[in-house]
């Protein structure tokens, strides 16, 4: 359980760890220093490099989660907490993945600059919702293993 459990907070330390990164940082930076043409195409590269390890990242807290619940067996509301919000979680990563990312991807490459941006907005909208949803699993997670224990 111990490796499950490595497995588990480094999946989620990476995703979250991202999304941090990308809305607290990288974008407020992009946007006052870049054009949208220049913003939009490294937006677009960033996801590119970033969404394949967010995918790897959901497979893997989805499985590590799943197998200590199963070791648990009727496990603490917490924890039921947790999975409900990563569920949560992986479902608006998906919608991202294959709808407005997808809509940028097409919108970078036909040069069209406001397309492109209406894309993006609902990307970063979509990301503050899911980096918040992260911030509190992990309130949860922390809290509630302190008080259970």
């Amino acid at each position: 359980m111990i490796f499950a459990k490595f497995l588990h907070v480094l999946g989620f330390t990476i995703w979250v760890g991202g999304m941090f990164f990308a809305y607290m940082a990288l974008r407020p930076v992009a946007a006052a220093r870049l054009e949208p043409p220049q913003r939009l195409s490294l937006w677009e590269g960033v996801f590119g490099k970033f969404f394949p390890w967010v995918w790897l990242c959901v497979a893997t807290i989805l499985a590590s989660g799943l197998y200590m619940m199963a070791q648990l067996g009727k496990p603490p509301m917490y924890v039921s907490a947790m999975f409900g919000l990563g569920i949560i979680m992986m479902m608006l990563f998906a919608h991202v993945f294959f709808a407005p990312f997808k809509r940028l991807k097409r919108a970078v490459a036909a040069q069209d600059w406001q397309a492109g941006g209406a894309a993006l907005g609902q990307i970063r909208m979509l990301v503050g919702v899911n980096l918040s949803l992260g911030l509190l699993t992990i309130v949860v997670g922390t809290l509630g293993a302190l008080l259970v224990s």
